[in-house]
């Protein structure tokens, strides 16, 4: 007998009952490693109206949707999960500042450029192989800290050196590149 998965609808109940507090007031909400796996995010994420911190990860989401009401989320937490594209990320583009997403099935960039306020992005081990994809983050002007590694693009540099260059020289406003800072010439 397959196990149904676990709505977000569920999982917040779950949590409320452990914390013994009304998710809807609450700043940080964990419903990672939910069991069964969360399969769909949905509307019921949007009750979280108080929320700054969502985490969703290690379960099997394939894409974002439901966090629209979501009007205080700064950080967002998503990996590993099956998540293919950024779609969906824009309705939360004024607050968000961190999102966590390694570990997914990204292949493209696009809808990432309306994160104006996006400071953190992890985002190894995904799939992007094109830098006409990795130029999309310059449109994230907030942008500081990047992780990058594990994706095709990096991996099919000459060597990690090749690879910050070309990051940062295409990143200007980044200061921290795959956990290192970056240290740039200032004549």
């Amino acid at each position: 007998m397959a196990l149904k998965p676990t709505t977000c609808k569920e999982a917040i109940a779950r949590w409320e009952k452990e914390k013994g507090e009304a998710a809807a007031d609450a700043k940080v909400v964990e419903l990672q490693f939910q069991w069964p796996p969360i399969e769909k995010m949905d509307g019921a994420l949007s009750t979280l109206v108080n929320c700054e911190k969502l985490s969703l990860s290690s379960n099997m989401i394939d894409k974002i949707v439901g966090i629209a009401g979501m009007r205080n989320l700064k950080i967002l937490s998503l990996g590993r999960n099956y998540i293919k594209s950024f779609s969906g990320i824009e309705t939360v583009s004024e607050t968000l500042e961190e999102l966590w997403i390694s570990y997914n099935l990204i292949d493209k960039m696009k809808g990432i450029g309306a994160m104006k306020n996006l400071r953190v992005l992890y985002m190894s081990n995904n799939t992007i192989k094109e830098w006409i994809e990795f130029n999309r983050l310059q449109d994230c002007p907030a942008l500081r800290d990047l992780v990058f590694i594990g994706n095709p693009l990096c991996e099919n540099q000459p060597d990690v050196e090749t690879w910050r260059n070309q990051a940062s020289n295409r990143l200007p406003q980044i200061t921290k590149l795959d956990g290192i800072p970056i240290v740039r010439d200032t004549e």
